[in-house]
């Protein structure tokens, strides 16, 4: 499961929802689903029993380089960076559920710094625009790489 997070109503912060719609547009193979996860929340629970990886999508704050992609590998909800945008509180809780109930997949989180959350603004940044490419690049590598 590729899973894309973010709120699109807030500009760059929509990066995780707009890189799925991009990816939505590529060739995957048959055991490969994107999904549109919005802002995270406990309605994605039963995903992590339905799926043994998955791979998030979202956006950061902080670092040097808006833009700048990372990939992590949290084992734990008390692993994932703190940096990650506001609808991540969210995504925190979702994950320490999935932990106490032991349906917790394999995570591989891709970030993108934003360099800050935007007020209400539909759309992404051009600077965010080129890097979708490359946040595709990047997802099918980490799936050629297991």
């Amino acid at each position: 499961m590729i899973l894309g997070l973010g709120n699109i109503l807030m500009g760059d912060e929509g990066i995780g929802v707009r890189a799925v719609e991009y990816m939505q547009e590529k060739r995957w193979s048959d055991n490969v689903s994107l999904l549109d996860g919005g802002t995270g929340g406990f309605h994605l629970l039963p995903l992590f029993g339905e799926h043994d990886r998955i791979v998030m999508i979202d956006a950061t704050i902080g670092g040097k380089v808006p833009g700048e992609i990372k990939v992590l590998k949290p084992r734990f909800a008390s692993d994932f960076p703190r940096s990650l945008t506001s609808h991540d509180i969210g995504l925190r809780d979702l994950i320490q559920s999935a932990e106490l109930i032991g349906r917790l997949p394999e995570i591989t989180l891709v970030t993108i710094n934003i360099g800050r959350c935007n007020s209400v603004e539909i759309g992404i940044s051009p600077e965010l625009i080129q890097k979708l490419p490359e946040i595709h690049q990047t997802v099918q590598t980490l799936l050629l790489d297991q």
